[in-house]
């Protein structure tokens, strides 16, 4: 998906992890994907640099599609489809 189709995105819950290191992100990102149905998106917003990687592979060894991500403010924008 490029950054355009990205940014068309609307996300049917957003998670701040703004501010907390590793693996933090993951983990709310985790507890997130757990309280919406299939199908819908999760926006994990971090600060970390190590979450470029970590959602990313996560999302595929889960079974998840990591959508992309968008560079904000200060922070990067990851967009995750719940597939199962």
């Amino acid at each position: 998906m490029d950054a355009a189709e990205l940014a068309g995105v609307t996300a049917d819950k957003v998670v701040d992890a703004r501010g907390t290191a590793c693996p933090g992100p993951l983990l709310e990102a985790k507890k997130a994907m757990g309280s919406v149905p299939v199908g819908k998106v999760v926006e994990v917003r971090s600060n970390d640099a190590g979450s470029r990687k970590d959602l990313v592979v996560w999302s595929g060894k889960v079974g998840h599609e990591y959508l992309g991500m968008l560079e904000a403010d200060g922070y990067d924008r990851h967009m995750i489809l719940r597939k199962k």
